[in-house]
């Protein structure tokens, strides 16, 4: 294994528990509604509003979750069983 492989892990690794960190904190903050005009609110929507739009479009489309918002949950679980192992397996070839 080379330097540079092992560096392109460890990144993916603490690039996707952040995305994991992130989403988690979004979905703490939904339950206790801040202001939605706080500046570290607005930056949180915009990191984690593209990783989860795709997945509450999914989830509209098939009717799950009309109360409750699984997009969070659907996001986390596809990152973590389908493209994490992805990122890996592509440094992997890559190396």
């Amino acid at each position: 294994m080379t330097p540079l492989y092992i560096t392109l892990i460890r990144a993916g690794n603490i690039f996707f528990q952040l995305i994991y960190y992130l989403i988690f904190i979004r979905v703490i903050l939904s339950w206790i509604r801040p202001n939605p005009g706080n500046k570290l609110v607005i930056i949180l929507n915009n990191l984690t509003d593209p990783i989860l739009e795709p997945f509450r479009r999914l989830t509209q489309r098939f009717n799950i979750g009309v109360m409750i918002d699984f997009s969070p949950i659907i996001a986390i679980l596809a990152i973590q069983f389908i493209i994490h192992p992805l990122y890996n397996r592509l440094i992997s070839l890559i190396f």
